[in-house]
C-alpha cells in the first residue's frame, strides 16, 4: 500500500460521507459553470455576448436551464423498452461520478482534527478504473440507441460504440509510458513520481495522445459523431426528454471534468505547484489547502482547451476519425512505447550517459526533419476531364462553345373565318411574321 492509501483506510465513515458529497457537489457545479463558460468564450469567439440576463454575467443561466429540463414533461416514444429507456441515462451518469473517486486532489490535510489525504480512495491500479467506467458509460450510450426504438438513436450509438472502443485503446496506450516511468497504477503514486519533472515534458507524445483520446472519448466537437445533427437528428439522445435528457447532459460534461484531472495527474504534476511557484519557501506552496488551487488551475485549462476547440474546429468526417485512431494513434503509439522501453533499458545500464543522450536524439530528429523536406511532395494525377477555372476561381466555359439554332416553330392553324384570313396572308408572305 502507498502511505496515501494507509492514510485513506483510517478515514472515519463520516470523513468518507463528506468527501462523496464534495465530490458530487464539485462534479455538478463544475458542470453548471462550464456550461456557462463554454456559452460565453464561443460568445466572445463568435462576436456575441452569450448570456447576460440570468444572474450576474448570466452565471445562473445554466440552474434556469436545469429547472426547465426537470419540469418539461417526461415522453417515452411507444415502441421503446421501458426498463432499458429508463436505465439507459443511469448507467451513462453513474460511472462518471464513480471515475473521479481515485483522482488525487491535494495532499496530506487535517478536516476537523482528522488527519487524511483529499482523495476518496487509492487503489493500486486506479488508472484501470478509471479505463473501466469509461468502457461501462458507453454501454447506457448503446442502450439508449437501442431502447429508444427508432433508427436514427440505433445508428448514433452505434458510431458512439466504435469511436470510444477505438479511442479507448489509444488512451490505454498512452497510460504505458506513464507507468512505465513512474512504477506504479495508482494516481497517488504517478503524481508523486513528478516531484522533479512533469511527464507532459518527460513523454510529449503520450500527451498529444492523451489529448486527442480524450477528446474522442468524452464526443466533443470536432469527434461529436455520436451526435451529428445534419445527420442524425441529434444522435443517441433524440427519443430523450426532461431529466433523462438532463442525465446524458450530466454525463458528458463530468466526464469532461474527469479526463481533465486525469490529465493533470497524468502529465501536469498532479496537484503539485508549478516550476516557479513550488520553488518559493522550500515548497511550502505543496502543502496545505494551496495543491487544491494548482489543481482547480491545470483541470480548468484543460476545459478551456475543450470549449476552444468546439468554437474552432469543424467535425470531421467518419471515416477520417477512424483513420486517426487506428491508424495514426495506435500504430505511432505502439512506437513510441517501444523507444521507451529501449532508452530505459540504455540508460539503466549505464552504457550511454544523459548528454550523450540528448545528443543523439537531437541528431535522429534533425535527420528526420531533413529527410521530411527533402521527400519530394506526390502531385496529384492530372485530370482530362477536369473543369479549367479561371483566376477568380470560377470554372470557365468551352472555348469552342456553339450556341445551337431554335428549331422552327410551328404554324398555328384556326378554324372558321380567321383562319381562312391567316392562310390567305400566309400564302402571299410566306416568310412574314406568324
Amino acid at each position: 500500500m502507498t502511505p496515501t492509501a494507509e492514510l485513506l483506510a483510517d478515514d472515519p465513515l463520516w470523513l468518507i460521507l463528506l468527501k462523496v458529497v464534495a465530490i458530487f457537489v464539485f462534479l455538478v457545479v463544475m458542470t453548471l459553470l462550464t456550461i456557462w463558460a463554454e456559452r460565453r468564450v464561443i460568445g466572445r469567439m463568435q462576436h456575441r455576448p452569450g448570456p447576460n440576463r440570468a444572474g450576474p454575467f448570466g452565471l445562473l443561466q445554466s440552474l434556469a436551464d436545469g429547472l426547465k429540463l426537470a419540469f418539461k414533461e417526461d415522453i417515452r416514444p411507444v415502441l421503446a423498452d421501458k426498463w432499458v429507456y429508463f436505465l439507459a441515462p443511469v448507467i451513462s451518469a453513474t460511472p462518471a461520478l464513480v471515475s473521479f473517486s481515485v483522482i488525487p486532489i491535494g495532499p496530506e490535510v487535517t478536516i476537523f482534527g482528522e488527519r487524511t489525504a483529499l482523495q476518496l480512495v487509492d487503489l493500486p491500479v486506479g488508472l484501470l478504473v478509471v479505463l473501466a467506467c469509461a468502457s461501462v458509460g458507453v454501454y447506457g450510450i448503446v442502450l439508449a440507441g437501442w431502447a429508444s426504438g427508432s433508427p436514427y438513436p440505433l445508428l448514433g450509438s452505434l458510431r458512439s460504440a466504435a469511436q470510444v472502443i477505438s479511442y479507448e485503446i489509444a488512451m490505454g496506450l498512452s497510460f504505458v509510458a506513464v507507468i512505465m516511468y513512474s512504477g506504479t497504477l495508482s494516481t497517488s503514486g504517478i503524481v508523486d513520481a513528478q516531484t522533479n519533472g512533469w511527464f507532459a515534458f518527460l513523454l510529449p507524445f503520450s500527451f498529444v495522445v492523451y489529448v486527442i483520446a480524450m477528446v474522442g472519448e468524452t464526443n466533443r466537437a470536432p469527434f461529436d459523431l455520436p451526435e451529428a445533427e445534419s445527420e442524425l437528428v441529434g444522435g443517441f439522445h433524440t427519443e430523450y426528454s426532461s431529466l433523462k435528457f438532463a442525465l446524458f447532459f450530466l454525463a458528458e460534461y463530468i466526464n469532461m471534468v474527469t479526463v481533465s484531472a486525469l490529465a493533470t495527474t497524468l502529465f501536469l504534476g498532479g496537484w503539485h505547484a508549478p516550476w516557479p511557484l513550488s520553488m518559493i519557501g522550500d515548497g511550502v506552496l505543496n502543502t496545505g489547502w494551496w495543491p487544491v488551487l494548482w489543481f482547480l488551475g491545470k483541470t480548468l485549462a484543460f476545459l478551456f482547451f475543450f470549449i476552444w476547440l468546439r468554437g474552432t474546429l469543424p467535425r470531421l468526417r467518419y471515416d477520417q476519425f477512424m483513420n486517426l485512431g487506428w491508424k495514426v494513434l495506435v500504430p505511432c503509439s505502439l512506437l513510441w512505447i517501444i523507444a521507451v522501453t529501449v532508452i530505459r533499458a540504455v540508460r539503466n545500464d549505464e552504457a550511454v550517459t544523459t548528454q550523450q543522450f540528448l545528443i543523439g536524439g537531437a541528431v535522429v530528429i534533425a535527420v528526420l526533419l531533413v529527410a521530411t523536406f527533402l521527400i519530394p511532395d506526390r502531385r496529384p494525377e492530372k485530370d482530362t476531364d477536369e473543369v479549367p477555372l479561371s483566376g477568380s476561381g470560377y470554372p470557365i466555359p468551352p472555348l469552342d462553345l456553339q450556341v445551337p439554332e431554335a428549331p422552327p416553330r410551328p404554324t398555328p392553324v384556326r378554324s372558321g373565318a380567321a383562319g381562312e384570313v391567316e392562310r390567305a396572308e400566309g400564302e402571299e408572305a410566306p416568310h412574314g411574321n406568324v
